[in-house]
């Protein structure tokens, strides 16, 4: 098809002439979801697509992630544009014609509508490469949900041949009208770190308490405790959760037991904060050693780094998605939720654009059995980041 000369025309049109193919391809997705690098059909998907659009291509990085590169016209820095693949441990409950034909399994998070996003920029992109200087790696990551497969990639190279210079990533909003977008300045997202304390005291009979040490008085005292880190510990200014989400100990009313155990999630956005709450858990429960007699075996892992978005990809990008739709651009806030493309915004300049996927006259959310995206924001996010790339790499 001949093309208009300005961005804002060449994209709307080769977006709308794209369009119903690329709601097929989500559909198709939707039905088949896989779990954390089990994406191997996904995948096949993917490499298909992006054979058939004729981009350079590597399969199997991070085992079933797929990452495409276009070539611009001329010279200069090379983009980054990531989409997550995965699904979830859901049984669908939406009775759509395409529901998931594999029972347990759900793409209740929106991923389907980000994999096929980026193939539609892809497409876009493809036709627009030489008015590009410089080069967008589509990566298409695996195991997201996992929180462990945008690593593997950076282990595997992901940043090199050509070296990445900024990233974008992006994620469905179903609180947001399909066809509107958002960003957060700094922090977006929280890091997500885990633990588990194992109380051992001394069993005994629940009559005779004084013959033995109590963990699950001891347990219990240690997590109204760990209430304190928040509102004592950390800078108010700086949010953060501390949250027990599991605690088991005990078999019998009669028998006081050997041990308990809970497990917990700290979220926080800023890294001093983060550093504080893991300090003030591992001395609490020191401090219950000496106070409740008992001995606290603590492990705590870090996982994820919050997601830190760079001015120098939010402006040019929020400048593009206005320049080709309009005034749809508002700011949101933080979330205290997690996910790794923080990892790679800890590597190169990087920003996560919200896009809205809300349907009209629905209340979705993610990880809902029920969660049932307005597939009109497939056409907007493809819009949206092509034109980005565009003026990014102009």
């Amino acid at each position: 098809m001949s093309l208009p000369n300005d961005p804002q025309s060449a994209i709307h049109a080769l977006t709308a002439q794209i369009e119903a193919g690329l709601i097929e391809i989500r559909r198709d997705i939707h039905a088949h979801p896989e779990l954390a690098f089990e994406e191997v059909r996904t995948a096949g998907v993917v490499a298909r697509e992006l054979a058939r659009l004729g981009i350079t291509h590597q399969t199997g990085v991070a085992k079933t992630g797929v990452v495409g590169l276009i070539q611009g016209g001329r010279p200069g820095p090379c983009l980054a544009i990531r989409a997550d693949m995965d699904a979830l441990p859901i049984l669908e409950q939406t009775g759509l014609d395409y529901a998931s034909k594999t029972p347990g399994l759900m793409h209740a998070c929106g991923h389907d509508i980000h994999t096929t996003t980026l193939l539609g920029v892809a497409a876009v992109l493809k036709d627009l490469a030489p008015q590009l200087a410089g080069s967008v790696k589509l990566v298409f990551q695996p195991a997201e949900e996992a929180i462990g497969g945008m690593q593997v990639m950076l282990d595997e190279g992901l940043l090199d041949n050509p070296h990445v210079d900024m990233a974008i990533g992006f994620h469905n909003r179903p609180d947001l009208a399909a066809g509107r977008f958002s960003y957060v300045r700094g922090p977006g997202l929280a890091a997500a770190d885990t633990f588990e304390v194992t109380v051992h005291g001394i069993s005994g009979h629940a009559a005779h308490p004084h013959g033995a040490v109590d963990p699950i008085v001891a347990a219990a005292t240690l997590i109204t405790q760990l209430q304190t880190v928040v509102s004592r510990e950390v800078n108010p200014m700086h949010p953060a959760v501390v949250t027990v989400g599991a605690i088991h100990g005990g078999v019998a009313p009669n028998i006081i037991p050997d041990c308990v155990v809970f497990r917990g999630t700290v979220r926080t956005l800023h890294d001093p904060a983060r550093d504080t709450a893991e300090a003030a858990i591992k001395r609490l429960c020191a401090g219950a050693e000496a106070g409740l007699r008992v001995r606290c075996a603590v492990s705590y892992r870090r996982g994820v780094p919050s997601l830190i978005n760079d001015d120098r990809v939010i402006d040019p990008t929020i400048a593009a998605v206005r320049a080709q739709l309009g005034d749809v651009v508002s700011e949101g806030q933080p979330s205290m939720g997690a996910e790794d493309f923080a990892l790679l915004s800890r590597r190169v300049p990087s920003f996560q654009l919200g896009i809205g996927s809300s349907a009209p006259g629905r209340h979705d959310r993610l990880h809902n059995s029920g969660y049932q995206p307005d597939e009109a924001c497939i056409a907007a996010g493809v819009e949206a980041l092509s034109r980005a790339a565009i003026e990014i790499l102009s």
